[in-house]
């Protein structure tokens, strides 16, 4: 269809030309309006996402101008060589908005979700297949829909089907939809949910045809993509009853059977089950959405990068040696980098009862600042089942997802762009994982306990075993002073009683830690009595296992597998200093033991104990408080209020009797850290005390910040090797677990991988409610 658009080109909207060609587009599109006489808008302020009355289109028009990416108008009637099917669905059923007026189906979303549905479907063709041209209201017969399956055919007709005979207000599939997006909202349970089907079938007219139960329901979901793969597991995690071992019965490698032993029940009930929701159908789903495929660019298309700033992980040095390193992966900007979170959760609310279920969630950093990290663009990928932490066999679980991964780094997968209207490979790379410490052990292969429980420094930890506390500390941070600064050979008697004149430990790259993992033998999964516990030889250092994570052809040669995540290192680190100031009984770190390794240590000799007669007294310390002054300090953290969505009120941590503060969450240790501990202590501790807390409190503000400029990363790097130093001087080594000596690492880490809250648990746990997910199932 040839139609002179070259008015839409018109500088200025004032023009005759332009205003002529506005109203020759009116009385083109006039034939395609609704019932109400609507039709989408292409003005560059609605660009064909919302319907308006064709005179209120035609004043946007004029005042707006016409959208000047919209050169094919498809929405309006002019055909398209390129376009694929798409079908209308609202010739059955048209509901009532609140002014009366009709409002077709199509306009309720339900078309839009069926229609990218369809893309799915026709993704599959090769990518040099031209759709055929066909009209957005052309009517078919459904049987004849080219490429559709029985499955897709069925949604169309129940996109199309009246809840009950000569409804006009809703569909039978939007209406279940939406009642299944109440029931997660409101974690309705399944009983509650057949029994208010049962309800609404007893009181709608005779003809309803919604279904008796939850269970058939449910299929609605799976049909619209939006369920998940059940995979049976081992009873002790040994194996997946996956691929090789779809059909076998019992676990290969310990024995156990498959299904629960029960002969009540006719049905077999297996003891564990992965539910796994396939990535490739997600991944594509981001570029069938026309909503969607264009945030998908915008790192490419729409960010502006300054000089020396990060601001988003494209600016990242991570990024950016991966692109180097495969050109062909960079070249098309539509291939997805994604970060890998998991977390364990007790999904029953309970904390007396012992369960822990692991999600794995997936986040994709193609989108801007103001989406990467919100809810709809964080997805999960798998649900590993419970009662107990998987721990080391998280990789037994984590076979599916490596095998979608390996599949669409190596091959790809046809997808669908809306936006070019053209099927392409999509390819996807996983860039790195987030997770607190215990889980980056789990993951990493590298044991986080011990003497070298440091992944970074690996074989070159500095710890040292206080022998009345029974535990590994963490000190000797002059290592990473300049090789000429004084701290290293003076003060001894404040640090370990020795000079320190080694280097800096050498931070390996992956193909030397693959190197490493050569002296670990093949390590068999389970948690049975054979193979719970195993003794590392000297040549294995910390290492538990090669990570699953290696058999992605590229994780190798990622700059950065493992990111320490802040928010739990900040939290420990505040946990530790509130604890140790205020004296608390089991959270500080300074007591008689601690004491005692003073002494067996051999220094801070105005800190050991002193014997009279035959007890031994504590010397008042200059980091803690006591008495009244406890009480005053607890007393103005009572007194603090927040505004709304900023932080929890600190009165709800500060116990009855005013001495002690506990239970603060992360993100309150976030707060407390930088904003309140600073203001609080000057009038209660030393200004040695008060200047090593108010400058750890600033490095962590100024990690924390949403940009990132290079000089200061280096100047961070400087500035917390001088904090954890100064900190040595005044806190006992008791003090130093493997939590504060992490701080020293979160500069580098954050040159390497961007901003930090694109590298942190916290968004992930406030933005997704886990429990709606298994509520969900």
């Amino acid at each position: 269809m040839d139609i002179d658009k070259s008015w839409m080109n018109a500088r200025g909207i004032f023009l005759p030309v332009y205003r002529q060609g506005v109203r020759n587009f009116i009385e083109f599109a006039r034939p395609k309006a609704d019932g109400a006489g609507r039709i989408k808008c292409p003005c560059k302020r609605c660009v064909n996402f919302v319907y308006h009355h064709i005179s209120l289109v035609e004043e946007h028009l004029l005042r707006f101008g016409m959208d000047k990416k919209y050169t094919r108008w498809v929405w309006h009637g002019e055909g398209d060589p390129h376009a694929p099917v798409t079908h209308d669905f609202s010739p059955k059923v048209v509901r009532h908005d609140v002014g009366g007026a009709a409002e077709p189906v199509e306009h309720s979303g339900i078309g839009s979700l069926l229609h990218d549905l369809h893309q799915a479907v026709q993704s599959n063709v090769p990518a040099s297949t031209e759709a055929p041209e066909c009209s957005l209201d052309q009517e078919r017969n459904i049987d004849e829909i080219e490429g559709s399956s029985e499955q897709y055919a069925k949604l169309v007709r129940d996109a199309r089907e009246p809840l009950y005979p000569n409804c006009e207000k809703i569909s039978k599939l939007e209406f279940l939809m939406k009642l299944l997006h109440i029931k997660t909202v409101n974690r309705w349970s399944q009983k509650s949910f057949d029994e208010n089907l049962a309800l609404y079938k007893a009181v709608l007219p005779d003809g309803e045809r919604l279904p008796k139960s939850y269970s058939e329901t449910k299929t609605y979901m799976r049909e619209l993509g939006l369920g998940y793969i059940p995979i049976h597991a081992c009873k002790n995690d040994c194996i997946l009853f996956y691929k090789e071992n779809e059909q076998a019965t019992e676990c290969p490698k310990c024995g156990e059977s498959r299904y629960k032993m029960e002969t009540r029940k006719r049905k077999k009930i297996p003891n564990k089950v992965l539910r796994y929701f396939p990535l490739i159908p997600r991944l594509q789903r981001l570029y069938m959405s026309t909503k969607t495929a264009e945030e998908m660019r915008w790192h490419h298309e729409q960010r502006v990068s300054e000089d020396n700033i990060l601001s988003h992980p494209t600016d990242s040095v991570v990024w950016k040696d991966f692109d180097a390193k495969h050109p062909n992966f960079a070249n098309d900007p539509r291939n997805i980098r994604l970060g890998l979170a998991t977390d364990g959760f007790n999904p029953f609310g309970n904390m007396s009862t012992s369960y822990s279920m692991w999600p794995v969630m997936l986040i994709p950093y193609n989108v801007s600042p103001w989406k990467c990290m919100k809810e709809p663009f964080v997805f999960m990928s798998l649900l590993i089942p419970g009662p107990t932490a998987p721990g080391n066999e998280i990789d037994v679980y984590l076979r599916p997802l490596i095998d979608d991964l390996k599949e669409l780094w190596e091959n790809g997968v046809q997808t669908y762009d809306s936006i070019s209207r053209r099927n392409f490979k999509l390819h996807a790379a996983l860039l790195w994982t987030i997770n607190d410490f215990p889980a980056y052990g789990n993951l990493s292969g590298w044991s986080t306990k011990g003497y070298l429980a440091c992944p970074v420094c690996n074989k070159d930890t500095s710890s040292l075993y206080l022998k009345h506390g029974r535990k590994v500390c963490f000190i000797g941070h002059r290592r990473f002073l300049p090789a000429n600064h004084s701290w290293r050979t003076r003060y001894n008697q404040y640090f370990n009683g020795k000079s320190d004149r080694r280097p800096p430990p050498k931070e390996l790259s992956g193909v030397e830690v693959l190197e490493q993992l050569e002296a670990i033998g093949n390590v068999t999964f389970g948690k049975t009595s054979g193979t719970r516990k195993r003794k590392r030889t000297e040549a294995e250092l910390n290492w538990m296992k090669r990570s699953i994570f290696f058999e992605l052809p590229y994780w190798k040669h990622l700059l950065l597998h493992h990111n320490l995540d802040v928010m739990h290192i900040e939290k420990n680190i505040c946990d530790n200093v509130i604890g140790t100031i205020l004296n608390i009984p089991g959270k500080t770190k300074d007591n008689a033991k601690a004491r005692l390794d003073l002494q067996e240590i051999g220094i801070r000799p105005e800190l050991q104990l002193i014997q009279q007669a035959d007890k031994y007294f504590m010397p008042p310390a200059c980091y803690s408080l006591f008495g009244e002054e406890k009480k005053s300090f607890c007393g103005w953290f009572r007194s603090v209020k927040f505004s709304d969505a900023y932080a929890s009120n600190a009165s709800r941590y500060v116990g009855n009797n005013d001495s002690t503060i506990s239970g603060m969450k992360s993100h309150d240790c976030h707060v407390v850290m930088q904003r309140l501990l600073p203001v609080v202590m000057r009038g209660y501790l030393n200004g040695e005390v008060q200047a090593a807390l108010i400058e750890l409190g600033l490095f962590f503000r100024e990690l924390c910040c949403r940009k990132l400029k290079v000089n200061l990363l280096e100047a961070l790097q400087k500035d917390i090797v001088l904090i954890l130093c100064k900190l040595e001087k005044i806190f006992p080594p008791s003090f130093f677990d493997v939590m504060v000596h992490l701080a020293v690492h979160l500069p580098k880490e954050a040159l390497l991988a961007g901003p930090v809250h694109y590298r942190w648990m916290y968004p992930i746990e406030r933005y997704i409610n886990f429990n709606l997910f298994v509520n969900s199932i």
